[in-house]
């Protein structure tokens, strides 16, 4: 068996931690010695103990003299859990194969030196697009310093999110409806405008699948948001903030601030609206790496026509509606060759529709 083999059994379990590790990446480690896997870990939960730990923990022999297989640089820094390092050299692993380096600046290659200093083989680079791939959120966050952005909605053949009246309910099928809980337990806010939320009256939680419900945030420049609104109900349990250029001595901004919601004033645009890019900044200093946009058009036109998207995850019905509200509005592109790029990562059949899961370039 060869490092890739043993690479991508790493990479399998990292996957295991999908949607209950962030802000942290998601790892995956196997110990192998003599020619047998004797351990096996992932990182489980944000705040638990790291894919190398669990590895140590899991493994059924004396680990001495044996290999490490581990998706990410191995940490070098205390944290909410010991630095992975320290157990590595006091557990006398031979050799370490790493998928890619640490982007965080409080390990990048720190990690690496340090056990090479300590005499241990060291190998990197193994599958690296694959495990970069994984934790494309991760790395996003940590070299721009911005949320991983994914805009997700259902739309029919040609193109429409709703009917000229303005009918959105349901034009994906329930599978479709699945897929879109299933992101939604894997970001770790949702945004939408407050048009949306006046229209649809979402909840905005995670509830046809297993998973945790992300923060809720709503884009609401002038504060129109109705006191009833189901994402102002059980604040407690669903966290929501809402984002506007109103300041703090505002009627509506006092309002709200009694029934519980989050309020943060953001700086306006050139048009008089929250400037998306300086609430992303904001999120993200609240330890926010992904953010799910799930409408409505007005805030994706505005999304993508910023440059601030990552993601397109795009449900398309197989129906025809004619006239009827756009998925996405004016992005002042009048040449062909300007026109936003994509590169289709997965196309899935889900009851009816089509799902294409793509990436802007």
């Amino acid at each position: 068996m060869n490092d890739e083999y043993y690479m991508k059994i790493a990479l399998k379990l990292a996957q295991k931690g999908l949607g209950c590790v962030s802000p942290n990446p998601l790892v995956g480690a196997i110990i192998v010695k003599d020619g047998r896997i004797i351990g096996r870990g992932y990182h489980q939960r944000y705040g638990g103990d790291h894919a190398e730990i669990n590895a140590l923990k899991n493994a059924a022999d004396d680990v001495a003299g044996s290999t490490l297989y581990v998706t990410l640089e191995p940490c070098c820094h205390e944290g909410k859990t010991p630095a992975c390092i320290d157990s590595i050299t006091k557990h006398k692993i031979a050799r370490v194969v790493i998928g890619t380096i640490d982007s965080n600046p409080l390990v990048s290659c720190r990690g690496i030196n340090y056990l090479r200093s300590c005499g241990i083989e060291v190998k990197t680079g193994v599958l690296e697009p694959e495990c970069r791939m994984l934790n494309e959120v991760f790395f996003h966050f940590m070299e721009t310093k911005l949320p991983f952005v994914t805009i997700k909605y259902a739309q029919t053949l040609d193109g429409r999110i709703a009917t000229a009246t303005g009918q959105s309910q349901w034009i994906s099928s329930p599978p479709s409806m699945k897929f879109t809980h299933k992101l939604r337990a894997q970001h770790d806010a949702i945004l939408v405008g407050v048009g949306t939320v006046i229209k649809d009256n979402p909840e905005l939680t995670v509830r046809l699948v297993r998973g945790r419900s992300p923060l809720r945030v709503i884009v609401d420049s002038a504060l129109k948001i109705p006191a009833k609104s189901k994402v102002l109900q059980n604040l407690s349990k669903n966290k929501t903030i809402i984002a506007t250029i109103k300041k703090a001595g505002d009627p509506q901004f006092q309002r709200l601030t009694k029934l519980g919601a989050d309020i943060i004033t953001v700086a306006a645009d050139k048009q008089g609206n929250v400037n998306l890019k300086k609430l992303l900044e904001l999120l993200a200093k609240r330890n926010i790496s992904s953010v799910l946009i799930e409408g409505g058009a007005q805030i994706i036109t505005s999304i993508l026509i910023n440059n601030l998207a990552n993601r397109l995850a795009t449900v398309i019905a197989p129906k025809i509606l004619g006239k009827g509200i756009e998925a996405v509005g004016d992005l002042k592109i009048h040449n062909l060759d300007l026109a936003k790029k994509l590169s289709i990562r997965k196309i899935t059949r889900s009851g009816d529709d089509i799902i294409l899961d793509s990436r802007l370039i």
